[in-house]
């Protein structure tokens, strides 16, 4: 809609600064003054009128305040894309999560034993293969992203990174077989399957979380009216919001998966609970073929990871200032440069600019991944020195996804929507502070649970000295609690993440910011490692506690170095989107 009267006290305080702080956008402004200034003809105002009855248009400033705001309707290509991720996911966990008793407790041919296992090399170096696979698979999502942008675009580098997943699953089955593992072939199968698996799974991950949001094309705000009557926004970063609300929700639906295979590892055999991740893994295959003609596709232009990379070098021998890189300065400072080699434009460095900034917020996420993988390692363990009451150690916990099965609708229904009625909205910077405050409460509440095993016979605080494996008189159902903060912070931290990094991240570097932010779990599983010698008794107390407060200091810290960032991102958007609108003029 055309705004016929507009000043300087109705823009809105991020397009404002956007204004000040970029000539262009300032140029734009005093170009527009005499028809903001202008007062409207009767017949323009009796054109607005007609207007504010339309559904469809842009919102008025008066409409941006005060009308509540809404999801649009997802696409269908984008519930396709979730599919994939929830059969990738469903894979992922149900091989996963017999992991920590594979490799930790011995092979028995005994069905429903209390700790099946098959290569029996202890607690800390099934940790430390559980963190090794995590650090592969989070750092595998650059060269994923390379392939995507440089090579094959999204679709077809996630179609060619199933195949790789595929015959991964197939080793770790094949070498999972009782005669495979009697034969000493179990361990050298496994690591070798991690590799595989983690390479699959770094190209899938790198390009299905942009890929699901890039489903939804809508871009500007509009207005609609709903059959109740009410005016409401259609916001396309509330749209954004709920789809990666309800990809996420798809991840947890899959990771059930380990309930299956973990009671598949107990009662009949471990080739069995990773031949059912196999199967279902076919699903991804099929919603992707299905999808050939129907999802939204981009194209690759050149990888800008590697530009980056190039931007940087020139950069440091310039003062490590990005501005040197800038095409147009490199003319200036030597007129006889050759340019073939320089790939980019101007405009390109004020979008690596606001990558840079953006993955700022992403630097304390590696604790985080810490926390959270105490899951599926220690915090597995700890239940195996707990009663189970004839439950598989390692099927607790799935307490972590039911929570966000049952919540993650709750958040996008009612808890979400409830704050922006009351003009609170939660914005990204602050639900990411939030989400580091319930992990730091999860890791309290695993310390108080820890202290209560070492405090209870029969072994007190050494509970693996029994060589019968007798634990602890202490009821699993202590752990819940565990569970409920982690999966809450995860909604508040993990999701939001992922939002953040495709909200923020300029249209050509979505795919560098996702594995940029999916880096951080393989720095997070990097860092694990120096947590090893904690996970002994009687140390693990201190550990839980250490990563408590760490979590809780750094809240705070995240709110103080980026609360004005909700802000100042959207006024960097707008300058930048200015230039790209400068850009298209300058070329057509």
């Amino acid at each position: 809609m055309k705004h016929e009267h507009h000043d300087d006290t109705t823009v809105s305080p991020a397009a404002e600064i956007a204004y000040r702080s970029d000539p262009m956008m300032a140029s734009l402004k005093s170009d527009l003054q005499p028809h903001y200034n202008r007062s409207p003809s009767l017949d323009e105002k009796i054109a607005m009128k007609e207007d504010l009855d339309v559904d469809g248009r842009e919102p008025t400033p008066e409409e941006e305040s005060t009308l509540r705001r809404v999801a649009d309707t997802i696409p269908a290509s984008a519930w396709l894309v979730v599919v994939v991720e929830f059969c990738e996911r469903f894979t992922y966990y149900g091989l996963s999560g017999p992991f920590q008793n594979y490799i930790q407790y011995p092979y028995t041919s005994q069905r429903g034993a209390d700790h099946p296992g098959a290569i029996g090399r202890g607690q800390q170096t099934a940790t430390a293969l559980n963190y090794f696979f995590q650090f592969f698979c989070y750092v595998t999502p650059i060269l994923g992203g390379i392939v995507a942008d440089q090579y094959l675009g999204k679709y077809k580098t996630i179609c060619l990174f199933c195949g790789i997943y595929m015959v991964g699953v197939l080793v770790l089955v094949l070498t999972s077989i009782p005669p495979a593992i009697l034969a000493g072939a179990a361990l050298p199968g496994l690591v070798i399957a991690m590799i595989i698996i983690g390479l699959g799974t770094g190209g899938i991950k790198a390009n299905v979380s942009p890929m699901v949001a890039e489903q939804y094309q809508g871009t500007k705000a509009t207005v609609k009216t709903l059959k109740s009557g009410e005016k409401v926004i259609v916001d396309p970063s509330v749209t954004v919001q709920s789809i990666f609300n309800w990809f996420y929700w798809a991840i947890n639906v899959g990771s059930l998966s380990a309930i299956i295979t973990t009671n598949a590892e107990k009662y009949y055999a471990f080739w069995l609970a990773y031949l059912i991740p196999l199967i279902m893994f076919n699903g991804a295959v099929f919603a992707l073929w299905t999808g050939r003609n129907k999802v939204v596709k981009s194209t690759p232009r050149g990888s800008v990871l590697l530009e980056g990379f190039r931007v940087f070098g020139i950069a440091l021998k310039n003062g490590r200032n990005l501005d040197a890189a800038r095409p147009s300065v490199i003319l200036t400072r030597d007129p006889n440069a050759i340019m073939n080699s320089i790939t980019w434009d101007d405009v390109f460095i004020d979008e690596l600019r606001l990558t840079l900034k953006a993955c700022s917020v992403f630097c304390f996420f590696p604790l985080y991944w810490v926390i959270y993988n105490q899951i599926t390692t220690n915090l597995t363990s700890q239940a195996g020195t707990m009663l189970l009451y004839g439950l598989p150690n390692d099927v607790v916990n799935n307490i972590d996804p039911l929570v966000l099965i049952i919540f993650i609708p709750i958040f996008d229904k009612i808890v979400y929507p409830g704050f922006r009625r009351m003009g609170l909205e939660l914005k990204p910077i602050t639900r990411i502070c939030l989400g580091f405050f319930t992990c730091s409460l999860a890791m309290a509440w695993t310390a108080i649970v820890q202290h209560k095993i070492y405090i209870t016979g029969p072994n007190y605080d050494c509970t693996l000295c029994d060589p019968d494996q007798t634990p602890n008189n202490v009821s699993i159902a202590w752990q819940v609690l565990s569970y409920f903060f982690i999966a809450i912070s995860e909604i508040f931290a993990s999701i939001t993440g992922l939002e953040f990094a495709f909200t923020n991240a300029p249209a050509t570097m979505k795919s560098v910011v996702m594995s940029i932010f999916l880096f951080t779990n393989c720095v997070g599983a990097l860092l694990g490692f120096a947590f090893l010698p904690l996970t002994k008794d009687p140390l693990l107390l201190w550990m839980y506690t250490g990563l408590g407060v760490a979590a809780f200091l750094i809240s705070g810290v995240i709110y103080w170095l980026f609360r004005d960032y909700d802000k100042s991102m959207i006024a960097d958007k707008l300058a930048l989107q200015a230039k790209y609108d400068m850009r298209a003029s300058s070329s057509s």
